[in-house]
């Protein structure tokens, strides 16, 4: 995986989220089994089922018995909406008390954002 200081359960679990966001991972299709995320990330499977079960402990997996992990209907609106309530912390906050510090107003960042993103 990526990051060396977040648990890889938790980067893996965030792979998938994405997968699903983007329409990768379409909402009530199989995810790869345990053992293929495994060998994939070449991680431990112990790994990949704790990743896997914190997305079913979520709402986004559930299990056909027998069959294997399916991305839940409604996962990527709930996704969405989970990424949106977090983005201002995540995002926004850290931008601005940067800006702050370096003298920037509020108003001149957003003119920054602006022209970026024509």
């Amino acid at each position: 995986m990526e990051d060396a200081n977040r648990p890889i359960f938790l980067q893996l679990g965030e792979r998938l989220e994405n997968e699903i966001i983007s329409g990768q991972l379409a909402e009530d299709s199989a995810i790869p089994s345990i053992n293929e995320l495994a060998a994939f990330y070449r991680i431990n499977p112990a790994t990949a089922l704790k990743a896997v079960n914190l997305l079913v402990e979520n709402g986004i997996l559930y299990k056909k018995r027998g069959i294997g992990m399916f991305v839940a209907v409604g996962a990527r609106k709930q996704l969405i909406e989970m990424h949106q309530k977090t983005f201002a912390g995540e995002f926004i906050d850290p931008l601005l008390a940067e800006g702050k510090k370096i003298g920037l107003s509020v108003v001149e960042i957003i003119q920054m954002i602006e022209k970026r993103s024509n």
